[in-house]
């Protein structure tokens, strides 16, 4: 097109020339006299023929490229507001920025221009990616790839990315310019379906729930199944339309807990339509936008049908291990006490261990098997109404043997006047005659333990404080663990099975308590319980009842 006009203009121009130097020589040829009538004539035609056309030519092609230069800024305009344009020299450093790479990094042309161009790559391949294109710009061609770019506040960004080598008029290479597309949101859009694919895929139940008005803004596969909700209608339904079914009931008062108190996470475990559930609830707060819920809900039947085995398993052993081993122990103490005659020091030397590790075996066996009925919701609790400074007082009662065998010597605080309490008696005497016993153990020679019974408000905090060791702040999330070892124990010199802190922590927490503990090392250890004086975890049991029942 543009040879046609090219042709175009110069035939125009050619003509122009023709008619002028005709013009010329017939005006001049008739005015001048001989012999100028001759040559000025000819030499003006010629000179107009020629001269003319050279002129026309180049104001025609000044004029388009004046029009070219005025489209060419134009586009260059739109490129300018479009994408991000920045150049860089021969040092390979940035010398120029449009106000729309500036914008989108973050930074200010003073803070960029004279910076190395590397500083905007992520450190994980800031300098491969630098030296990959800087290899392809040398050879003279054009890099396109994509590039994560790292704006000043630090957070990464994705472009797509087109750089041309620049070259001066000797062919010698003067820098690079590159236009880049932001496509981070895109990135992300790409990855967000990426993981909806996979949820859809997964056999937990996952809800995602607008915090607000409680209405489902997502459902997987699997929780749709669980609902007979379809992608049609589900985000028409609210945390409400579930609430009447007890386990939903409370996911919803956990939903609505986390909303009121502000924290991130809870997790619990419930039955939702005749099916046990390990339920994780995340609070997803967002920047400009709504608050939600995520919901994981892990089916655990399966879990919990072969913990069943193990414990029925565990029990049968137990309980098969503790008859002989009663017969045991009760033929050795008849031994002991001479019932078939005297015997030799030596032998009743031997008989005394063999008898206390009989003993032991009791203790471990009573444990497992006080354990497994507790995991199982099997173990009784005999609530009734009892006094708790009666029961510290039987329990140090108890315990004098041992206080005599670690020379020790023991204060109680607190039990001057009855303190009523609804409980199981028996049983919170095996959990202060466990704190009672750990106390002895790890207290120093001619040491003290203190048992106080404190009144707050409406509950009871039982204590017991020992000057051992204290334990090490890397063992604390091991106390309450079944067959916790921790640094400073010594289960062979001791004794022990690792099992009675966490025995105890089912129990206090059976009866409506919680259970905790106060250390420091060098100085001692104080393990505490604090139940309420009228039973109140009744619906909490009822739930637990219903759990078990249903696992």
């Amino acid at each position: 097109m543009a040879d046609i006009t090219s042709s175009k203009t110069s035939a125009k121009a050619f003509a122009f020339g023709t008619v002028a130097a005709t013009g010329w020589y017939a005006t001049t040829s008739a005015l001048l006299a001989a012999p100028l009538d001759y040559f000025i004539p000819i030499g003006g035609a010629i000179t107009l023929a020629g001269l003319i056309p050279i002129l026309l030519n180049r104001h025609a092609v000044r004029q388009q490229a004046n029009i070219d230069n005025v489209a060419l800024t134009q586009r260059l305009g739109v490129l300018d507001r479009h994408v991000m344009v920045n150049v860089v020299d021969t040092n390979h450093c940035v010398s120029e920025a449009n106000d729309q790479f500036l914008d989108v990094t973050g930074y200010r042309r003073d803070e960029l221009i004279g910076k190395p161009v590397k500083v905007l790559y992520c450190e994980s391949n800031g300098q491969s990616k630098a030296d990959e294109i800087r290899g392809t710009l040398l050879r003279g061609e054009t890099w396109q790839g994509e590039t994560p770019l790292r704006r000043k506040d630090g957070t990464v960004m994705h472009t797509h990315t087109t750089v041309i080598p620049l070259f001066d008029a000797m062919g010698e290479w003067t820098g690079s310019i590159a236009a880049r597309t932001d496509i981070t949101r895109t990135k992300k859009l790409l990855a967000e379906q990426e993981t909806m694919e996979t949820l859809e895929e997964l056999r937990d139940d996952i809800w995602i729930v607008d915090a607000d008005s409680e209405r489902f803004t997502y459902m997987n596969r699997a929780a749709m199944r669980r609902t007979d909700w379809t992608k049609q209608n589900y985000k028409e339904k609210s945390l409400g339309d579930i609430a009447q079914d007890r386990g939903a009931k409370a996911i919803v008062s956990a939903c609505r807990e986390l909303k009121e108190n502000g924290e991130g996470m809870t997790h619990f475990e419930t039955v939702l339509k005749g099916k046990p559930f390990y339920a994780s609830i995340k609070l997803l707060r967002v920047k400009n936008a709504e608050d939600r819920f995520l919901i994981l809900l892990n089916d655990i039947s399966d879990r919990l049908a072969e913990e069943r085995k193990k414990s029925d398993f565990i029990a049968m052993v137990s309980h098969e291990l503790r008859s002989p081993l009663t017969s045991i122990k009760g033929s050795m103490g008849l031994l002991l006490s001479n019932a078939t005659g005297e015997l030799p020091d030596k032998a009743l030397a031997l008989l005394g261990i063999a008898h206390r590790n009989a003993d032991r075996l009791v203790l471990i066996i009573n444990d497992i098997l006080d354990l497994e009925k507790i995991s199982a919701g099997r173990m009784d609790f005999d609530l009734q109404d009892s006094d708790m400074s009666e029961l510290v007082r039987e329990t140090n009662h108890a315990t004098e043997m041992l206080q005599q065998r670690f020379a020790l010597k023991v204060e109680t605080k607190g039990v001057d006047k009855p303190l009523p309490i609804k409980t199981d008696s028996t049983r919170i005497i095996q959990v202060l005659t466990n704190f009672m016993s750990n106390a002895c153990k790890f207290s120093k020679p001619n040491g003290r333990i203190v048992i106080e019974v404190q009144q707050l408000d409406e509950s009871l905090r039982v204590s017991v404080t020992d000057e051992g060791p204290g334990i090490p702040s890397s063992d604390h999330h091991k106390i309450f663990e079944r067959f916790a070892d921790l640094e400073n124990s010594d289960r062979s010199s001791k004794g022990g099975t690792g099992l009675g802190l966490s025995i105890c922590k089912a129990i206090v927490e059976s009866l409506g308590g919680t259970i905790g503990f106060e250390t420091e090392e060098n100085v001692g250890t104080t393990f505490y319980f604090v139940l309420p004086q009228t039973q109140c975890a009744e619906d909490g049991d009822r739930a637990e009842e219903e759990f078990r029942e249903a696992s």
